[in-house]
């Protein structure tokens, strides 16, 4: 009878777990619910996602964000920095006039309508790219800067590789439909972090609207494709982008509080759902993070010795502010960091020359790091030099 009784009863346990609900265990602390639990649901519609910090290029968020898709007008991006490039360079001035050619004024998609021939300033230029994705107004700038659009593409696809991108490859500027033309949403926010070092990009895609032709009997009136620089706190850029294939895409930035955020979306449903789920990933970010400054830009952050040169010794500074992200909250102690750099070097030293490193830690653990590079040339010391160097040390001693 007890064994009878001692049957049924683990019959019943095996049916008891065997049914049981597949939330039962988790909902009582199963591992894998809490990792669910503190995992944030952002830019549910989209194909492909990134949210990053601008300045230290931390990845707070992302979703699938190194798959190869088309970026649209996203392009564009490119073709900005590589105009931007070529203005700090010297090569083009925003005064320089650019002729529409023929095959510039022939784009379809998005326009400013240039006519062949007309002539228009770079600076006209970038207000019809960053403003209103004038697919004509990118191609007359490729062409202004390297003679053909394919050369332009050539150059785009060289930038590509300079920064290590992996997922991008283009075979126009403007981001019309084409063959062997994509990125991801990582790449595009690596290259979105690019385009703002030069800060006088935002003035083009941070304005809502503007005119082209303002002198003319047809005045061309700007709107702003991206609706967040008048609707959302901080933002001003950076491009928008739609075709049937790769749906509404959007590259945004806002900034707040010295944080300056930059969220992609590729493949979203509509402009209504992109704009929203874009503006939901810069709420997130600036409600939870801060930036935590490490040096400000030419603060000393160590010295090393230069044996045979004519300075004795190389200051370590750094070149910009250096800052990390942290949540929210965060102790500023447990930030702590740490100088790598060697005791010695031999001249000459060579301005932007690497001597080191400034590894920051957050609890112990290596957070980020930034590399320390030489701010001016140390040449090797004349004799002369060496001699008076040498008799200091003989003949003048500390009492």
């Amino acid at each position: 009878m007890l064994k009878k009784r001692l049957l049924i009863g683990f019959t019943a346990l095996i049916l008891a777990f065997q049914f049981w609900p597949a939330t039962g265990f988790a909902n009582h602390g199963g591992p894998h619910e809490e990792v669910a639990a503190d995992e944030i649901a952002l830019a549910g519609n989209a194909l492909s996602a990134v949210l990053i910090d601008a300045d230290t290029g931390t990845v707070i968020y992302e979703k699938k964000s190194h798959e190869q898709l088309p970026p649209a007008s996203i392009t564009k991006i490119m073709t900005m920095l590589l105009t931007m490039e070529a203005i700090d360079k010297g090569k083009l001035k925003m005064t320089d006039k650019v002729m529409a050619s023929e095959y510039a004024s022939s784009m379809g998609g998005s326009q400013i309508f240039l006519e062949p021939g007309e002539e228009m300033t770079v600076d006209e230029l970038l207000k019809g790219v960053a403003m209103a994705s004038g697919n004509d107004a990118s191609v007359a700038l490729a062409e202004k800067i390297a003679g053909t659009e394919k050369a332009f593409v050539q150059m785009m696809n060289d930038k590509v590789k300079e920064l290590g991108l992996k997922d991008t490859h283009f075979s126009n500027c403007n981001g019309l439909p084409a063959d062997n033309h994509y990125s991801s949403a990582h790449d595009i926010a690596m290259m979105s972090r690019e385009l703002l070092k030069y800060e006088g990009i935002t003035k083009y895609t941070g304005s809502y609207q503007d005119y082209l032709r303002k002198q003319s009997e047809k005045p061309f009136w700007l709107v702003n494709t991206n609706k967040l620089v008048r609707f959302y706190s901080g933002a001003d850029g950076l491009k928008t982008g739609y075709t049937s294939e790769a749906k509404f895409c959007l590259a945004a930035t806002a900034k707040r509080d010295g944080l300056r955020l930059i969220a992609v979306v590729l493949g979203e449903p509509n402009t209504k759902t992109r704009n929203s789920e874009v503006s939901a990933m810069f709420d997130y970010a600036f409600s939870q993070y801060a930036l935590h400054p490490i040096y400000k830009a030419g603060e000393i952050i160590g010295k090393v010795k230069v044996t045979k040169g004519e300075a004795s010794q190389l200051e370590l500074a750094a070149s910009k502010t250096m800052s990390v992200l942290i949540k929210k909250g965060t102790e500023p102690g447990s930030i702590t960091q740490k100088l790598e750099a060697p005791e010695k070097l031999a001249a000459p030293v060579k301005q932007g020359q690497v001597i080191g490193k400034l590894v920051v830690y957050q609890n112990g653990e290596a957070l980020t790091e930034f590399e320390l590079k030489a701010a001016s040339d140390v040449k090797k010391a004349g004799w002369w030099t060496m001699f008076k160097r040498t008799a200091s040390h003989l003949f003048f001693v500390d009492s």
